[in-house]
């Protein structure tokens, strides 16, 4: 089986600096988001190394490496190993809420086994899946693969995949500071320098800004999603890890989660820059320094108002995760 280490969090909390952290240790590999979703005009949109993604020679080669698996023609542009992306609006619908209790996933099986579209779509993302971290694998020597996809949908069915071997790291960060990013994700999601935004373009393709209210519930119901997930799993399958615990120490961190993946952690790498990585994903991956740094802007920028917002929704979850 091949090895996969999956991150499951909330969008904006993380996931990408530490897929990158992990990605930087020898035997291990990342490209972000394996689900390569929402990456906007494809001629427009560069690798983290600074090639456009249609014209990068390790994409190249993995779309050689895909062809010896059976897949030709493979462009991570149009990566097809999205369960999202089922060419069915009936399973589409079936899709859109996010993970729940084992009775209503059991009655959402149940619905989508009606349809041959998304039968035929699951069994076709899954050898995808299978292939593309083969080829992640063969084409850096690693063993492991490094999945900052996010989201615990997808991470059911991955589960379910005879051919992966996956290790779950469940990434926790302040509400707070999630929700403000879904407020406006241009100026606290995205790279540093503003000409690299929006997939590398400069182009400014967020979607509209939401308010704190409905910030507060994305946030709460992805991690609401994650923790029914992890609730069914193996109390070895999986760890947990905080943003800022991680900012705080990274060493530290990184030496626990790489005993968890079987990784040696005399090997990690602070300065995750010094390997050139093929990342796709959130906009951090072009910023040019390794330094750990706490993005904490939500203390000086969440108004009094708004704080109040996301407390009605959700500061009883935020609390239990240990943030006052």
């Amino acid at each position: 089986m091949s090895r996969l280490a999956y991150i499951l969090a909330a969008s904006h909390s993380g996931s990408t600096l530490l897929a990158m952290l992990l990605g930087a240790h020898p035997d291990a590999v990342t490209v972000g988001e394996l689900k390569a979703t929402n990456m906007g005009d494809s001629e427009k949109y560069r690798c983290s190394c600074g090639c456009l993604i249609t014209e990068c020679g390790f994409w190249i080669e993995v779309g050689r490496l895909m062809g010896k698996r059976g897949i030709p023609g493979f462009d991570i542009t149009r990566a097809g190993t999205s369960i999202f992306e089922v060419p069915s609006r009936y399973a589409h619908r079936l899709l859109t809420p996010l993970y729940r209790e084992p009775a209503w996933e059991f009655v959402r099986d149940a619905a989508l086994s009606l349809s041959p579209a998304w039968r035929a779509w699951l069994r076709q993302t899954q050898i995808r899946n299978t292939a593309l971290v083969e080829a992640l694998r063969e084409i850096s020597g690693a063993r492991m693969v490094i999945d900052s996809s996010k989201v615990a949908l997808r991470l059911k069915y991955l589960l379910r995949n005879p051919a992966l071997d996956i290790k779950v790291i469940r990434m926790v960060r302040d509400g707070r500071a999630v929700s403000l990013t879904y407020t406006d994700e241009w100026s606290f999601a995205d790279a540093s320098n503003a000409a690299l935004r929006g997939g590398g373009s400069g182009a400014r393709r967020a979607p509209p800004r939401q308010t704190m209210r409905d910030a507060a519930r994305e946030w709460r119901r992805s991690n609401e999603a994650s923790q029914c997930l992890i609730e069914r799993l193996p109390v070895a399958q999986w760890t947990q890890i905080h943003y800022e615990e991680l900012c705080a120490n990274p060493g530290l961190t990184l030496r626990h989660l790489c005993e968890f993946l079987g990784l040696d952690p005399a090997r990690i790498n602070l300065n995750f820059r010094s390997r050139t990585q093929h990342v796709i994903g959130n906009g951090m991956r072009f910023d040019q320094s390794s330094e750990v740094r706490l993005d904490e802007r939500w203390r000086e920028h969440l108004t009094a108002e708004d704080a109040a917002a996301f407390d009605s929704v959700g500061g009883d979850l935020n609390r239990r995760y240990g943030y006052v």
